[in-house]
């Protein structure tokens, strides 16, 4: 068990059997009433978001969770199949499970798989990945970065907000977290 004072970003606990992770939090102390925390919560089963609040010093089960990490290998249908590089074991996950990660997943990328018993969840991807662009209007000679941004398509299909100067074929490090372009690679 766990206080909820004792909340992290990243955290996850389980409450009313559900799984979820900590995705913002904050302590109130109302002038008037008892303290409590206001917090952001994602369901690792469904990915819904929910906002949730505690009673300052409430305790909630710690869920204990493992992240394997495993290199994705190839998509089988609607499946995709990655491998343990330790035991050589593979895995194939269906795409409505981990349908936002697609944007950023590239063949023999090395991901996080984060499991609950045998239970798999989803994946964790790195902080940022290298994509290459496949399709993009010219860039233009003379513009900065401070020019207002164009769409570009990666590789994966995802269309990422870009500086003019970027051109087909560039290869550019991208934000997992919130799909924003970060710079040349």
């Amino acid at each position: 068990m766990i206080s909820v004072n004792d909340f992290k970003n990243g955290l996850t606990i389980e409450v009313e059997g559900e799984l979820w992770r900590v995705v913002e939090f904050q302590h109130v102390k109302p002038g008037k009433g008892s303290a409590f925390v206001r917090s952001k919560l994602k369901n690792l089963r469904t990915g819904a978001v929910q906002e949730k609040k505690f009673a300052a010093g409430k305790k909630v089960g710690k869920a204990q969770i493992d992240n394997k990490k495993m290199q994705y290998l190839y998509q089988d249908g609607d499946n995709y199949v990655f491998m343990d590089n330790n035991t050589y074991e593979q895995l194939s996950l269906p795409a409505e499970q981990i349908k936002d990660e697609l944007n950023y997943l590239k063949e023999n990328m090395t991901v996080s798989v984060i499991m609950y018993g045998s239970e798999t969840l989803g994946l964790e991807l790195p902080n940022t990945v290298e994509l290459t662009v496949a399709e993009t209007e010219p860039g233009i000679r003379g513009a900065t970065q401070s020019s207002s941004p164009k769409p570009a398509t990666m590789e994966t299909g995802l269309v990422v907000q870009v500086p003019f100067f970027i051109n087909n074929g560039d290869k550019l490090i991208i934000n997992t977290q919130d799909g924003s372009y970060i710079s040349r690679a």
